[in-house]
């Protein structure tokens, strides 16, 4: 370098009350010349002063004037981020690749729909009945291993569904993939919720995005395959092979120590059994019941909406439950910045009274735009409270994560159900004016909760 070269830093404040963060850097040569670039790994540069700086994958080392090197390093948080989001990846790929093949297996095993919806249900009831054999492994385990061994257990469980020779056999592996689902799904929000402890920065959101980006790769690969064969073991089979990928990917980069609930297992390290939840903890189930009955239910009752009461066209009916899920995967990869900047109980009191009024002003409006406007303030508003909700649940212990996944689940398979009632006995303005009001008891729900505080605050 010639004499006289300096650097100039620009600075600018970092998120969560971090230190300054280091957004650009420039060669500058003497007066009138030309920077040429910014700086690349391994760059030695002759600086005026300095600091050490972490820049994700960068770090910046300047003492006094002198040399200063720019190595790459790895940050710990983007790797065990990504291991974690393979787990939530996996169980989206493993439950839509076994629910996109139900024509197949009804053909299969000469079953009538009554059995297909038994067979749904098996699912369901094993994974909303596990909550407490979940807490006792999870005390027993830890979250790294239980998530591993369910990752696991789910891709066994596939291919035994293919090789299920009756419907006994078929509704008894769908009860256990139920349990699993259920085990791997508090294990993995377990860990999702230390990530977030440990590193202090918000991931939850994008990891929740990823289970539906896993359920959109299930799809696209049993739409793939049966362009070339109709055979249920080979998509099963294939099937296995991405879940086995996804899961040697996570198993090396998955934290070993739930931080999240650190406090409250010190505290009940001794017991073994399963204890009675918290009023907090109440609150809690109440809001993600809630939550998830909004969530499911639009999911299922937006298309006949669209056709049955505001006479949508065959073309247009599908838009509801596009508009809804399009929403929830593009508000769950922002969620986590909303989430640093206002805290998670505005996030999850103000995104579900927008669901709420969104929707029930369009169902008093009627029409196709009213009606496509309300579900996508659905998608927008609800997308952050599960995902909130499990944060503040793992941080209360592994009962209390247990306990909310449940209700989660049963939220669910209720919600669907129960609006169907509701719109039988009246009409289906009336059953998704339910799913509004449920949208505002998660609202009324959020003020009660104890949720982290913004990182500005």
């Amino acid at each position: 370098m010639g004499q006289g070269a300096w650097v100039r830093a620009d600075l600018a404040g970092g998120r969560r009350g971090q230190r300054d963060v280091l957004v650009g850097a420039w060669l500058h040569r003497p007066p009138g010349g030309r920077p040429p670039g910014r700086l690349r790994p391994g760059r030695h540069l002759h600086v005026e002063g300095g600091a050490v700086r972490r820049v994700r994958s960068w770090r910046v080392i300047a003492g006094g004037a002198g040399l200063i090197h720019i190595p790459r390093v790895r940050d710990p948080f983007y790797r065990s981020r990504l291991a974690i989001a393979a787990l939530f990846c996996s169980l989206g790929f493993q439950y839509a690749t076994w629910a996109s093949r139900i024509p197949a297996l009804k053909a299969d095993l000469g079953l009538t729909a009554a059995e297909v919806g038994f067979l749904l249900m098996a699912a369901g009831v094993g994974a909303s009945v596990s909550f407490p054999l979940v807490s006792v492994l999870m005390r027993r385990l830890g979250s790294q291993r239980l998530a591993l061994l369910s990752a696991l257990g789910l891709t066994l469980v596939l291919i035994t569904l293919a090789l299920a020779p009756n419907y006994p056999v078929a509704l008894a592996v769908v009860c256990c993939d139920g349990v699993l689902v259920g085990c791997l799904n508090v294990a993995m929000n377990a860990q999702g919720a230390a990530l977030e402890v440990r590193h202090k920065r918000n991931a939850m959101a994008k990891l929740h995005a990823t289970f539906s980006g896993g359920s959109l790769l299930a799809a696209l690969l049993a739409s793939g395959v049966n362009a070339v064969t109709s055979t249920v073991a080979v998509h099963f089979g294939m099937a296995a092979v991405v879940l086995l990928l996804l899961f040697a990917y996570a198993r090396t980069g998955l934290l070993a120590e739930d931080e999240a609930a650190e406090e409250k297992r010190d505290e009940t390290k001794s017991r073994t059994g399963w204890s009675l939840p918290t009023r907090m903890t109440l609150w809690m189930c109440c809001a993600m019941v809630f939550g998830t009955v909004t969530e499911g239910a639009i999911n299922d009752w937006s298309a006949l909406y669209m056709t049955d009461v505001v006479k949508a066209s065959a073309q247009l009916a599908p838009l509801g439950i596009a508009v809804v899920s399009g929403m929830m995967v593009l508000a769950r990869l922002f969620a986590d910045g909303w989430r640093e900047r206002w805290g998670d109980g505005r996030v999850v009191v103000l995104g579900s009274a927008l669901a709420g009024t969104g929707l029930a002003l369009a169902l008093l409006s009627g029409g196709v735009v009213p009606a496509l406007i309300g579900f996508s303030c659905v998608g927008l508003g609800i997308a952050a409270v599960t995902p909130c909700v499990y944060v503040a649940a793992a941080k209360q212990g592994p009962d209390a994560l247990a306990l909310v996944a449940a209700m989660g689940t049963t939220g669910l398979l209720a919600g669907p159900p129960v609006i169907g009632f509701v719109a039988n006995s009246s009409s289906l303005v009336w059953g998704l004016g339910v799913v509004a009001a449920s949208a505002a008891v998660v609202s009324l729900c959020g003020t009660r909760v104890q949720w982290t505080p913004p990182a500005n605050a």
